[in-house]
């Protein structure tokens, strides 16, 4: 019987700690494909911070297919979910995921993405696509020595960075007569998409001397097209901060990319829906900007795992 009584008392204590460990309630951490690495990190980091702070979490990929990412906002309602932390599917398509959470009292905290409509959200913190794509384009204007033709590979038209991030890299390179745009495509945020049109690009403009891209994992598709091609000389960014960009700008391969601190915008993520739930704080602003840092071969060795570890 002493026996007994303590292994029930060893059971009764193991579901103690872990109902205290998931006394705080449940979040969801919704992203798009984890295939991509910069997306799978949100995942990594979002969790375990989460989950330190007395959480339970429930991690999901949306693919950027709204509809599946309703179905999620609404498992999470019905799962009495106390936050969503979501990088969202589309800046339109995700208004009406984010205000059915709303109108079910679960808070919803953005990450990376906005979407087109204020107030619906507690937060959205995203990485100054602006002042980034600014940032890497001088680098690379200066690397194509401010003349030449190139192409740009977009990302996806639903996504309100991909047209901020053309956007503020042509506010640089069109300042320069000397610098002539003869391709410009969307890639989809793919990689393979990408290394199939930087072929066809290749072989319709064999005369570019540059590609600019609107994230790493286009980038990288496009570097890998470009040496398989043979034409190692071509300048090419992106904007990201991936390891897999990293080891390119390290080989010569890649001029460079904007990091964007995901990492430590999905922890801020966690850290205000945490002050929120247990204390009703809000953020002093629903839209935050967290600046983006240029990495170029000078400071490449300072990224890791899309943290900087420079000044």
């Amino acid at each position: 019987m002493k026996k007994l009584f303590t292994l029930i008392l060893a059971v009764v204590l193991m579901m103690s700690i872990a109902a205290a460990a998931t006394a705080e309630g449940l979040i969801y951490i919704i992203t798009p494909s984890t295939s991509n690495p910069f997306f799978k990190t949100e995942q990594d980091v979002g969790a375990p911070k989460a989950e330190s702070l007395g959480y339970e979490v429930k991690c999901f990929s949306h693919d950027d297919d709204a509809a599946k990412q309703l179905e999620f906002f609404e498992a999470a309602i019905t799962d009495k979910a106390v936050a969503i932390i979501c990088d969202n599917a589309g800046a339109d398509a995700s208004i009406e995921a984010v205000r059915k959470a709303q109108e079910a009292g679960i808070p919803t905290f953005l990450i990376d993405r906005e979407i087109n409509e204020s107030g619906l959200a507690i937060a959205q913190i995203v990485a100054d696509n602006a002042q980034g794509a600014a940032a890497i384009a001088e680098k690379w204007v200066e690397a194509m020595n401010y003349e030449g033709k190139y192409a740009e590979l977009v990302g996806r038209e639903s996504d309100t960075n991909a047209h901020v991030r053309s956007e503020n890299y042509h506010a640089v390179i069109d300042q320069y007569d000397t610098m002539e745009m003869v391709s410009q495509q969307s890639a989809n945020w793919d990689q393979t998409e990408a290394y199939s049109k930087t072929e066809a690009i290749l072989q319709e403009h064999p005369e570019i001397t540059g590609i600019i891209c609107g994230n790493d994992t286009m980038a990288c598709g496009a570097t890998q097209a470009c040496i398989d091609a043979g034409r190692t000389d071509i300048k090419i960014i992106g904007l990201d901060g991936s390891d897999e960009a990293a080891a390119y700008i390290k080989d010569g391969k890649m001029v460079g990319t904007a990091l964007q601190q995901i990492a430590a915008i999905t922890e801020l993520a966690i850290e205000q829906a945490d002050a929120y739930i247990k204390n009703g704080t809000k953020p002093a602003e629903e839209k935050q900007l967290v600046p983006c840092v240029a990495i170029t071969i000078d400071n490449v060795d300072k990224l890791s795992a899309f943290v900087y570890s420079g000044d």
